[in-house]
């Protein structure tokens, strides 16, 4: 008998559609988190590209000042740094466990979040190309499963594939003499007391963490990622646990008062940074063994707009760390920010594209042969090469 504060909401019950078994691909213990920024993220803001000779000009008031300045980027190399609400992003990056993907952009070239976000996980090259998810046409029926740490399992794990799902309880604390009686309740009914069970397990992981204030205002979301990280953790290092989460945190779509090295866009990075530390703690030497991809479904206009902030865009910035991760590089064939050199006249040009970055993990790090990566996992993008030299050796 568990002896829990939470009982997982009825609707979770089903979502929990397996007893927690390991994920074994190639029989290597290789973990991969996939963190989906919701809202399109500026990566000019992420990781400006201060050396180039118009990031000024073109950013105007949204310019972060030089490495060493007051409030100053947290210098990458001669060219790129990262946002000063990154600390500890920048020090993965220094010890090699970071590195960073620039003018990366997935196939969707439009400005609705709907269809940029259903490109980016279900790795189409078109809007309704494909209606699953590359990271669950990436799994198989013997892998076991993956976990999603949010209240729907999103687009990106939805598939024929069995995954399971966990998010913190919305329902009033359940009582041990609560869960004994629906212990005894579903006794007999092999389906429900099956999930029961793996509801409580699941909830026994996820510890202390498994409360969520369902009235509290949108800020207390940046809080609840950072407890959601430390939750994947705990199931990232769960006997016969997943091997694979998906983890999202929403509310980068910077349309007014964005900010520079303060502000709006400044405090979601240091939630980002917070709940990334989270994780690597909770990891401990797990951590070397696993890579966090951090991507958005699209960047912002170069230029701010009429409100202070900016508007859709292209191409962005994605980051990989962890300490598998062969980091302390940037990976980028810049494109530029004179006008010539924009996309539609207004956005980064992409000049990588996203699902070389996937195929590169699912090759190097998960091991999954590239026939099957291109086959099943992201047909018809002969054109998305894998990008090599995404791990350690």
């Amino acid at each position: 008998m568990l002896n829990r504060r939470d009982l997982l909401k009825a609707a979770g019950l089903s979502a929990v559609a397996g007893a927690l078994p390991g994920f074994a691909y190639a029989e290597v213990d290789a973990r991969f988190v996939l963190v989906i920024l919701r809202g399109a993220v500026d990566g000019l803001a992420l990781a400006a590209p201060y050396g180039d000779g118009n990031y000024r000009r073109v950013r105007g008031e949204l310019a972060i000042p030089e490495p060493g300045q007051a409030g100053g980027l947290l210098k990458l190399d001669g060219m790129f740094g990262l946002h000063p609400s990154l600390p500890g992003m920048h020090a993965s990056y220094d010890k090699g466990e970071a590195l960073v993907i620039h003018a990366v952009a997935s196939p969707y070239r439009e400005r609705s979040h709907f269809d940029g976000q259903d490109i980016l996980e279900n790795g189409a090259s078109r809007v309704g190309g494909l209606r699953d998810g590359w990271l669950n046409r990436a799994l198989s029926a013997d892998d076991g499963l993956a976990i999603a740490l949010a209240q729907n399992t999103p687009l990106v794990l939805r598939g024929e594939n069995a995954v399971t799902s966990w998010a913190p309880s919305r329902l009033p604390d359940a009582d041990d003499s609560t869960l004994r009686r629906l212990q005894r309740l579903y006794a007999n009914d092999e389906f429900f007391a099956t999930r029961l069970d793996q509801a409580l397990r699941s909830q026994a992981i996820a510890g202390s963490t498994g409360t969520m204030d369902a009235t509290g205002p949108r800020g207390n979301e940046a809080q609840q990622f950072g407890e959601l990280m430390i939750s994947a953790a705990r199931f990232l290092t769960a006997p016969d646990g997943p091997n694979i989460a998906v983890v999202e945190l929403g509310g980068w779509d910077t349309h007014a008062n964005q900010g520079a090295s303060n502000g709006a866009l400044a405090n979601r990075f240091a939630a980002l940074d917070d709940g990334i530390s989270n994780l690597r703690e909770g990891l401990g030497s797990a951590w070397d063994g696993t890579v966090v991809a951090v991507v958005t479904e699209f960047g912002r206009t170069v230029q701010v707009n009429g409100t202070r902030g900016t508007d859709h865009g292209t191409a962005t910035a994605a980051v990989l760390l962890g300490g598998a991760v062969n980091g302390g590089q940037i990976i980028a064939d810049w494109p530029g920010l004179a006008e010539r050199d924009l996309y539609a006249g207004r956005d980064l040009q992409p000049t990588t594209d996203l699902r070389s970055v996937f195929k590169g993990i699912l090759e190097g790090h998960l091991r999954l042969p590239a026939d099957t990566i291109e086959r099943r996992v992201f047909p018809d993008s002969q054109g998305a090469r894998p990008l090599g030299n995404l791990v350690s050796a």
